[in-house]
């Protein structure tokens, strides 16, 4: 018999009937793994960077050869508002972005919506990196410049390998400073997270909220169950 954790929410009861695992439409996986993740910390906030690097460069390979010229130039602009931003949290989100965009070309909406949870609920861990790391931000736009070149020239290998330089960058950098829960700690700790990208010293910017706009293509189900619902672009 196959155990299914109820706190999650896969799972449901039915006094004298039984336990059933719940629908897995994406929108609802999303719900039952956010909660998952926003209970999580310390080491288990690493294994989510984990589970990331193992997922997502894969699928940026896929995107290699279903990416549009259209959705490459979307890429490209969002690189140049990343580029522009006054904050790390401004920053945060478009790398979020980014990512997202890439991951929704391969057509697959439970990994796009499992890839979400892991961008956005990692989110803290990449905001505390890019206030206390030097020239971590800097090294994130390179990063981000050596994945788009590979998408648009079509590599999927050289594809796979700059995502997996990039996601492991955070990984990498919290494992090295995992004590107890550095993630937690940077709750306690007074941070820069505001603090200018271009000014360094610079104290009298306030944090900017920028929201991850959803996907143009809904969350209402999923369309096929094949990673490569999309035709390859020539």
């Amino acid at each position: 018999m196959t155990f299914i954790p109820p706190l999650i929410g896969l799972s449901r009861s039915s006094l004298g009937d039984g336990t059933y695992g719940s629908s897995l439409l994406p929108h609802l996986l999303l719900e039952s793994l956010s909660f998952a993740s926003d209970v999580s910390q310390g080491q288990t906030a690493l294994q989510l960077l984990q589970v990331r690097r193992l997922l997502e460069p894969q699928a940026t390979g896929l995107a290699a050869a279903l990416l549009t010229a259209d959705e490459l130039r979307e890429l490209g602009s969002v690189l140049e508002r990343s580029r522009a931003a006054a904050t790390v949290e401004e920053f945060v989100a478009h790398d979020i972005l980014f990512h997202l965009r890439i991951v929704e070309a391969v057509g697959n909406p439970v990994l796009s919506m499992l890839l979400r949870v892991l961008s956005t609920r990692t989110q803290r861990a990449r905001i505390v990196r890019g206030t206390r790391t030097e020239r971590a931000v800097e090294h994130a736009h390179r990063e981000h410049d050596e994945i788009l070149r590979a998408l648009r020239n079509r590599d999927a290998q050289l594809a796979v390998s700059a995502a997996t330089v990039h996601v492991a960058a955070v990984e990498q950098w919290l494992a090295a400073g995992l004590v107890d829960d550095p993630v937690c700690a940077a709750e306690d700790r007074p941070h820069r997270s505001a603090a200018s990208l271009r000014s360094p010293r610079s104290t009298n910017l306030k944090p900017v909220a920028v929201r991850v706009p959803p996907s143009p293509s809904g969350t209402a189900g999923v369309s096929s169950p094949s990673w490569t619902t999309r035709r390859p672009r020539g």
